[in-house]
């Protein structure tokens, strides 16, 4: 769905989207710049500055620290589709000149190792995000391009890809990422350009893992560091213990589970291929069954931000990542590519409505990155255990990663509403907007979620017929449809 053919006119979806292009945008890029005081570090900019050459200094922060720009970039693409603005889009361009300027001639691009451990790259798969990071910076490069049409950032990211699928491969180095992110990545350069080699690089990387439970240990014993000092024998926590078609339990790190179970669904779809969807939705049916709380918050343990046991969902020391509820919608919108069915279209909602604007506060200045259902002042975020359930929204984090992933999530919502295919257009979100798809235009005038009645007006652009699907919330125990004023149901 292009983004370009939603325009968001909703009571509440559109005062959200003001929020983050009017305020959260700029406030994030003064942090990323380090000029928003009061706040956590970033040095983010500055640390590709500096792998460029353009400035003098050590690097600083999370390993993963470009990762932050990335999905700032991405949701500054949205945003400019959203709300056009010349002076946004002249320092976004600047910046990606920066990133250009850092780029190694092998097509290499990650500020950390430029800068800190050069003859340490690729080393560490396990801990150090390097495939991480170039995912994140594929995606924010497609969705520039698809934006303004510019490709700077597309052909850096066409170079790191390059550089990748030389270096890792069948017959080449295997190579597994520790964060799952390059396959979501790879399959939107894919989408983007038609190349097939990043759709069959983004399959190598889902089919290699688990294939050697292994891998990880065998990559430490080869070098005498650490980053983080990861046990490379726990492979569930990165979903690295057995193959993607032998797992049936959502198992380990929450993000990691479900970023790579995005680009599995995409994949699957894309490639029809059924016993990869198959995979996905088994794996779905326990996340969302057995391991998932009311709010739709995934990830239930401080240890490892991981899924733990079926059905064990304490209020109090939740720990459901912002980030992880924003992997459940993008993994949920690639199913329902294959699948129309509605119990994907209410994990969207309820995510959207409960377990990932929960992460921002109403100002658009502070974040949640664990998101609890129940807090007890004195002890939360003081004692032993509840440590992490911290009772106010700080102003931003050392691991930023949820604050610019909830920017790239509500500037892109017109995304996640719509799909369509030969002879049906479904509507997946009630959510008030102009759409002009393929077979109709359609106006949503939507009261959702304050009251219930959401009307579509709908002018077809060709003499074909076609349906209109329309999905009607699980938790519903009656509704009315009415077709030109006549009652149906």
């Amino acid at each position: 769905m292009d983004l370009k053919d939603i325009k968001i006119e909703d009571p509440f979806w559109g005062h959200m989207q003001e929020l983050v292009t009017d305020v959260v945008i700029p406030f994030q890029e003064d942090v990323l710049n380090d000029r928003q005081p009061g706040v956590e570090k970033s040095h983010a900019i500055e640390n590709f500055k500096i792998a460029a050459g353009l400035s003098q200094g050590e690097f600083y922060g999370m390993v993963f620290q470009d990762s932050d720009v990335a999905k700032w970039l991405e949701g500054v693409a949205y945003s400019l589709i959203i709300k056009p603005d010349a002076a946004l889009e002249k320092r976004a361009d600047d910046i990606i000149d920066i990133i250009a300027a850092a780029q190694q001639p092998d097509g290499y691009l990650n500020t950390y190792f430029t800068i800190k451990e050069p003859e340490h790259r690729w080393q560490n798969l396990l801990e150090c995000h390097e495939l991480y990071c170039a995912g994140h910076m594929m995606e924010a490069a497609v969705a520039y391009y698809d934006a303004t049409g510019k490709d700077k950032l597309l052909k850096v990211m066409e170079g790191m890809a390059g550089h990748i699928i030389d270096r890792f491969g069948p017959d080449k180095l295997p190579g597994i990422p520790g964060h799952q992110e390059v396959e979501i990545g790879l399959m939107r350069m894919y989408h983007a350009t038609g190349n097939e080699a990043y759709k069959k690089q983004a399959r190598y990387f889902l089919e290699e893992r688990g294939k050697n439970p292994a891998f990880f240990a065998e990559e430490a014993a080869k070098r005498d560091w650490k980053h983080f000092g990861m046990i490379p024998e726990d492979t569930k926590y990165n979903q690295s213990h057995a193959t993607i078609y032998e797992q049936d339990e959502a198992v380990g790190h929450s993000v990691r589970a479900v970023y790579m179970y995005t680009a599995m669904a995409d994949l699957a779809a894309t490639e029809h291929d059924e016993k990869l969807f198959d995979a996905c939705e088994r794996l779905w049916n326990n996340m969302t069954e057995k391991k998932m709380y009311i709010t739709g918050g995934i990830g239930s343990t401080v240890e490892g931000e991981a899924f733990t046991k079926e059905y064990e969902l304490p209020n109090d020391m939740a720990y459901a990542e912002t980030c992880a509820s924003i992997g459940l919608v993008f993994f949920a919108k690639q199913m329902l590519k294959m699948s129309k069915n509605g119990k994907y279209a209410d994990a969207m909602e309820r995510e959207l409505y409960n377990g990932i604007i929960s992460g921002m506060q109403l100002d658009g200045k502070r974040f949640f990155y664990v998101n609890p259902l129940e807090v007890n002042p004195g002890v939360s975020g003081e004692i032993f255990g509840y440590k992490h359930v911290i009772p106010e929204r700080p102003g931003w984090y050392a691991c930023a990663c949820c604050p610019p992933n909830l920017v790239r999530m509500v500037t892109s919502l017109g995304r996640y509403a719509w799909d369509e295919d030969d002879d049906v257009i479904y509507s997946h979100l009630f959510i008030g907007q102009e759409a002009r798809l393929k077979k109709a235009d359609i106006k949503v005038v939507s009261e959702y979620p304050w009251k219930g009645h959401v009307s579509y007006s709908i002018t077809p652009k060709t003499g074909d017929e076609f349906a209109v699907a329309i999905h009607i919330p699980g938790y519903l125990k009656s509704f009315e449809v009415t077709l030109n004023g006549m009652r149906l149901k």
